[in-house]
């Protein structure tokens, strides 16, 4: 079966938005999210878009800042210092990839941590790994949590887990957060001796490698649940290309007991669990 992203965030933002009027009918708080865009990147541009319509669809304010890819490193930091020190800001989001010249990690320590809503400042990553329960937490693996959740219920105690990817953004806070619901947790990534077979033994199997249709049915139990998060752009014969995930979609939906499709599955969840992680930041410093 598939295990359906867009439905799954539907019903969080549904939920989120009651929550929203409640913060603002209870303390007078409407959650702002501002989200600072450099450059002028096709995709970034998009997925800056829906973000905004989706923060505005349940009633937060939304604020885009555009920069010209240009800009130098300090006059980003200065515009995040200022954003820093804003009452209505109360989450801010720097959308990656930026321009080279720009020091990435610089960027994200610069925002204040209590803002961060994609939850990459060292402070919530140490309080992610530490168990810190008012850490905000990355988008995406808080997606990829609840849609394994979607399927096989709340309880995930005891299941064996492999993680294949060890980004920051993705494939470590993952399996912490596996581990956080008591599962036996594998990381493994494109060294991995004997990959194949160590995949074959998950019950929950997270692929987040950022290689094309790279797991084949082989690689899946029987029944697993496959969460996948690869996001990427193969040629078709009309030159437009198509999107597929790190998992060979076609070979292992027969095999998985559920997965998430592509596109259609983590995306969605990662703008749904923004907006949760700006709703909280507004209500712990609102």
């Amino acid at each position: 079966m598939n295990i359906d992203g867009k439905a799954l965030a539907q019903e969080l933002r549904d939920t989120l938005a009651v929550e929203v009027k409640q913060l603002k009918d209870e303390r007078g708080i409407t959650p702002g999210l501002t989200v600072v865009l450099v450059g002028e990147d096709p995709a970034s541009q998009v997925y800056v878009r829906n973000k905004a319509r989706q923060t505005q669809e349940i009633g937060m304010i939304s604020n885009k800042i555009d920069l010209p890819a240009d800009t130098s490193q300090q006059a980003l930091l200065d515009q995040l210092h200022r954003l820093n020190s804003d009452p209505a800001v109360h989450g801010i989001l720097v959308q990656l990839p930026l321009p080279s010249h720009i020091d990435e990690a610089l960027v994200i320590e610069t925002i204040a941590p209590e803002k961060d809503v994609d939850g990459f400042h060292p402070m919530n990553s140490g309080g992610l790994c530490n168990g810190d329960p008012n850490a905000l937490v990355p988008c995406t693996p808080q997606g990829c949590i609840m849609l394994a959740k979607k399927h096989l219920g709340d309880n995930l105690s005891g299941k064996h887990a492999v993680v294949i990817g060890r980004s920051n953004i993705v494939g470590k806070p993952v399996a912490l957060l596996l581990l956080q619901e008591s599962c036996t947790v594998t990381i493994a990534h494109s060294r991995t001796q004997n990959l194949p077979e160590l995949c074959a033994q998950a019950d929950i199997l997270v692929a987040a490698v950022g290689r094309p249709e790279m797991v084949k049915a082989e690689w899946i139990k029987p029944g697993a649940t496959v969460i996948d998060v690869g996001i990427n752009r193969i040629p078709t014969d009309d030159g437009k290309g198509r999107l597929v995930g790190d998992v060979d979609y076609a070979e292992a939906q027969p095999v998985a007991g559920a997965i998430t499709p592509v596109p259609g599955g983590v995306g969605p969840m990662t703008i749904a669990c923004l907006l949760k992680n700006t709703l909280e930041a507004a209500r712990r410093f609102g």
